[in-house]
């Protein structure tokens, strides 16, 4: 089973400390699953790390912290060249597409090259959830803030536009992001959007904002509009699962 409509989760989270794992699947990548209306099976999770040039040292955990939530886990990976033979069968074959944090500019780069952007689109309107944390969560909105050209934040405004405005991570813990993506929008070089801080998650249907979702009650999601002014948005608290 698929999800019922178009879903994407933008987040500023996903995998979180393990106790005596290495890692494990925090609130906002089990939603994922939930939203993919699994039954019968174990959900089908495919781990996308392209934004990091997909580092080998990260598919252990991730493999491990799917085993322990009963997920079914793999990856796609496209360093040095794609690991399925048949990566479209692959792709439409998941429940959840996970995407993690990097590089959002070269992600973009090598899914285009390997037209994984094209199949992602397919994937989506199929109902197969796409999620991700920080370039994971940019990547499928128009543009948004990045570090990818350096520590210093800047705007890119290219991205696979599945999403029609902005997005902004780590608005607590990277300040200059903040002001970064505040400017970009008044100024007219990307849409204006939503900014995030760290365990919060943007869940939209189709192309609609549904709900704010966050792991911590602190964490909030910012609404930005035109003119660059901020409006706090409310948030649903998810719940806690203790680590298997």
């Amino acid at each position: 089973m698929t999800a019922d409509a178009p879903t994407i989760l933008a987040t500023c989270g996903g995998m979180v400390d393990g106790g005596w794992h290495d890692a494990a699947y925090g609130p906002l990548l089990h939603l994922a699953i939930e939203l993919a209306g699994v039954t019968g099976r174990a959900p089908r999770v495919a781990h996308v790390n392209t934004a990091g040039g997909d580092p080998r040292s990260a598919e252990g955990a991730e493999l491990e912290a799917a085993r322990a939530s009963g997920v079914e886990g793999s990856h796609i990976r496209l360093f040095p060249h794609p690991n399925h033979e048949r990566l479209a069968e692959h792709v439409l074959s998941r429940d959840v597409i996970w995407v993690s944090g990097g590089s959002v500019v070269n992600l973009l780069a090598v899914w285009r090259a390997h037209g994984l952007d094209d199949l992602l689109r397919r994937a989506w309107e199929a109902g197969v959830v796409l999620a991700g944390g920080s370039a994971g969560g940019l990547c499928w909105h128009s543009g948004g803030t990045t570090t990818s050209f350096g520590p210093q934040a800047t705007a890119v405004a290219d991205g696979l536009r599945f999403l029609p405005g902005s997005f902004s991570p780590h608005h607590d813990s990277q300040p200059a992001r903040r002001p970064a993506f505040r400017d970009a929008i008044a100024e007219g070089r990307i849409p204006p959007g939503y900014g995030v801080e760290e365990g919060v998650g943007l869940l939209y249907r189709g192309t609609e904002l549904a709900e704010v979702v966050t792991e911590r009650p602190d964490a909030h999601a910012w609404a930005v509009s035109a003119g660059g002014a901020e409006e706090r948005l409310p948030a649903r608290i998810l719940p806690s699962r203790p680590l298997s």
